[in-house]
C-alpha cells in the first residue's frame, strides 16, 4: 500500500521540521518531494516591487507615463478605411 500525504513544515539545515504528527514511527523510510512554499506579502507589495527603481518616486512615474501617452498621439498613423 502506498501512501502519499502532503505535509507543510520548516528546514533546518538537514532536518525538515513539519507543523503536525504524520502517524510514521520513528526510523520509517519515507521518499520526499520539496516544494518551497511561496511568503505572503502585504498587500499592495506584489505591484510596489513590479515597479523597479520607480517603486518609492510616484511623482517621476507620472511624467514618464504623461510623456508616453503624449508620444503615442503624435506618432500614430490615421485609420484607413
Amino acid at each position: 500500500m502506498t501512501m502519499t500525504t502532503a505535509f507543510r513544515g520548516v528546514v533546518h539545515g538537514r532536518i525538515i521540521e513539519l507543523d503536525e504528527e504524520i502517524g510514521l514511527p520513528d526510523g520509517q523510510a519515507v521518499s520526499v518531494s520539496v516544494q518551497p512554499v511561496g511568503r505572503q506579502l502585504a498587500p499592495g507589495e506584489g505591484i510596489r516591487r513590479s515597479a523597479g527603481a520607480w517603486a518609492d518616486d510616484a511623482e517621476e512615474l507620472d511624467k514618464f507615463l504623461e510623456w508616453n501617452r503624449q508620444q503615442r498621439k503624435t506618432s500614430r498613423r490615421p485609420i484607413e478605411e
